[in-house]
């Protein structure tokens, strides 16, 4: 039964007969609120037959590429503007789901796809941490075991890098120009990363595949803005009010934006008749997008699950919250951008506040804590960098406070001892640096510091800097969250701390 005071505007799908033209790394609720929507979009409007989805799991769950099978590969997507109105869509963009994990039956059909003739781009959503890059350096992590593995066993590969490798190897071998690689992760520099890691990791199996895929293969970047929670059991209870019984399905916010770089050699979508942004250069919009929505996302992350606080929504309902937010983007993070034409960074932001505070999505804070040492480089410490490059001893208050929120969350506790799990690539180093150090705060925000696989040297260096997130861990621990930002945003004097 539908709720009589919801507000449903439902989007019907066509599916006609289509081939598939895109294979997709990293089927989840992303990808299936995002990309998949801007595809189904496309058919919708021009009858597509040959640019459908091949999505892949490419980690150790098979659920979701059973329920999407199961369902003959449709599924529904929930756009909320708030908890009165909702858009109903029904996608078929993808035709078919693949589980290709480290136990999975579909690896080699997913190489033959992607080594198909008709399948011109190969999409990634896989996170940061997917492409076994460093941090710090942007170098392959050549000794992390899936790259070892893939070194080892490179036509049975368990990463995204090495199925990319795989899949042109095959194309080269059969004289198939190589398909385009597109990045939708939310890394700066995103197509110049993923390259990076693909032409690094096929040096380690000939260094003329290396040169070959340097000289051939096109890795375009692109920047992807749309909130998507994961689902819950709250969410599946809210979409069977609707009428909707599909356990693929997806809820997210109504706003949604892709830009990307237009380098296509063997084709694409006209997607810029479809909400797609193509662009010469993504970079502007990238970095206005990590700095400025992703730093808020984690500065609401860390210091507000030390609040005890579950939501984003619920974060920025509280006025020292919202203050907080207010002072990181006009003090620290749009001091650092070099604005996309036509952007107002103020607007920007404000709008953000609207966003954070739909109530609808329940957008939870550890979602988006997860795997923090992969993303604050991107999202506060290239900034930060910037700051201190241009302006010796610059104030980075906001920055220091939520480096000091961020330590002591790793601590697996909140500030009133209530446990939370720390899901990151380095969790067990921050746990050893804890044991060594909890008792000895600035001890452990050397350690801390030290990790050069997070930290630049310029932002490791800054001996202010360090005292800065001293004064904050130690206000955040004596008194609480909203003295702690209390004090950054009233009291400057600690600069001379």
């Amino acid at each position: 039964m539908i709720a009589a005071d919801i507000n449903i505007e439902r989007k019907p799908s066509r599916r006609p007969p289509s081939g598939i033209g895109i294979v997709h790394l990293g089927l989840g609720a992303f990808h299936r609120a995002h990309q998949a929507v801007y595809v189904q979009r496309y058919i919708d409007r021009a009858g597509a037959d040959d640019w459908g989805i091949c999505s892949a799991n490419i980690r150790a769950n098979r659920t979701l590429v059973d329920q999407l099978r199961d369902g003959d590969c449709r599924y529904h997507v929930a756009e909320y503007s708030d908890d009165e109105h909702v858009t109903l869509r029904e996608v078929t963009a993808i035709r078919e789901a693949l589980y290709a994990g480290p136990d999975g039956p579909d690896r080699e059909a997913l190489l033959a796809r992607m080594s198909d003739p008709a399948v011109r781009i190969v999409t990634l959503t896989v996170t940061e941490k997917g492409y076994f890059l460093s941090p710090g350096s942007g170098e392959l992590l050549a000794d992390a075991p899936p790259i070892v593995h893939d070194i080892a066993e490179p036509r049975s590969p368990h990463t995204a890098p090495g199925m990319l490798v795989e899949a042109l190897v095959r194309r080269r071998a059969a004289g198939v120009e190589p398909f385009t690689v597109l990045c939708c992760d939310n890394m700066p520099h995103n197509g110049r990363r993923t390259r990076r890691a693909v032409i690094s990791l096929a040096r380690h199996r000939e260094s003329a595949l290396a040169d070959w895929i340097e000289a051939n293969v096109a890795f375009p970047s692109s920047m992807v803005d749309r909130i998507v929670p994961a689902m819950t059991d709250a969410d599946r209870k809210r979409l069977a009010g609707l009428g909707i019984d599909d356990p693929a399905a997806v809820v997210c916010e109504t706003f949604s934006q892709w830009v990307v770089e237009d380098h296509f050699p063997l084709g694409r979508p006209d997607w810029e008749f479809d909400g797609v942004e193509m662009v010469a250069d993504v970079a502007p919009f990238e970095t206005m997008k990590l700095r400025l929505l992703n730093g808020a996302h984690s500065l609401l992350a860390y210091v507000g699950t030390l609040a005890g606080i579950e939501t984003v929504d619920a974060g920025v309902a509280r006025p020292a919250f919202r203050g907080l937010l207010q002072y990181y983007w006009q003090q620290e993070a749009i001091p650092t951008l070099s604005l996309p034409a036509g952007s107002d960074a103020v607007a920007y932001t404000d709008s953000l506040l609207a966003r954070f505070g739909n109530d609808s999505l329940r957008h939870r804070l550890q979602q988006i804590a997860m795997d923090g040492s992969q993303k604050l480089p991107q999202r506060w410490l290239a900034g930060g960098v910037e700051s201190l490059t241009a302006n010796d001893g610059a104030d980075l208050r906001a920055t220091a406070l939520g480096i000091a929120a961020w330590i002591r969350y790793t601590a697996g506790t909140d500030l009133n001892n209530q446990p939370h799990p720390v899901d990151d690539p380095l969790a067990e180093t921050f746990a050893t640096l804890h044991r060594r150090h909890g008792d000895d705060p600035a001890a452990l925000i050397d350690a801390f510091l030290a990790l050069d696989a997070v930290f630049p040297a310029a932002m490791r260096d800054d001996r202010l800097f360090s005292r800065q997130i001293l004064a904050a861990l130690a206000r955040l621990e004596n008194d609480g969250v909203e003295s702690a930002i209390a004090a950054l945003t009233l009291n400057a004097s600690d600069r001379d701390a």
